[in-house]
């Protein structure tokens, strides 16, 4: 079964995600979302009932550095890029009333 996408469709969809599209990015939308779900379908056809569920086919792991006690950095240091500040602290906007 191919996946035909209308115009209409199209459309339809750029409606919801409010986007205003030209008469050529719609038909240009329409085959390329086509040829999405034909492959889709395509992969539908696989026999995948021994295969395991995964996210990634590499194996994924974080690479941490050691939590090493540094000495702080200094005041002044912390406070040279601020773009409003006093002696000891950064200012910022009232946002609470």
């Amino acid at each position: 079964m191919a996946a035909n996408i209308t115009q209409q469709d199209v459309t339809h969809i750029a409606a919801l995600a409010r986007m205003r599209l030209s008469a050529d990015e719609t038909a240009a939308l329409g085959r390329q979302l086509s040829d999405i779900l034909s492959y889709i379908e395509k992969l539908n056809e696989l026999d995948t009932t021994d295969i395991e569920p995964t996210s990634h086919i590499l194996p994924l792991q974080n690479v941490y550095r050691q939590d090493e006690i540094e000495p702080p950095l200094p005041r002044q240091e912390a406070l040279l890029n601020a773009p409003d500040k006093t002696e000891r602290f950064y200012k910022v906007a009232k946002i609470i009333e």
